[in-house]
């Protein structure tokens, strides 16, 4: 599993709604306190999925985005 990091919550429930689009699986769950750099929540999914993921931030802007971390 995946979480994808972000520093504001409105980034990180933009991002989860754009995989669910795509057909991705994916919840909202609270950031483990070892990552220190987001707004508390972050975005779970599948690792089989992070190509998909990465196309989504590569084509869209996301300011906050603080990266991705094995779960």
């Amino acid at each position: 599993m995946m979480l994808a990091v972000f520093r504001s919550r409105t980034e990180t429930l933009n991002f989860a709604s754009i995989l669910r689009s795509y057909g991705v699986f994916c919840t909202i769950v609270n950031t483990p306190r070892k990552i220190n750099v987001s707004c508390g929540i972050s975005v779970r999914f599948s690792s089989l999925n992070s190509p998909i993921a990465r196309q989504i931030l590569a084509r869209r802007r996301f300011d906050t985005f603080a990266g991705f971390f094995a779960d």
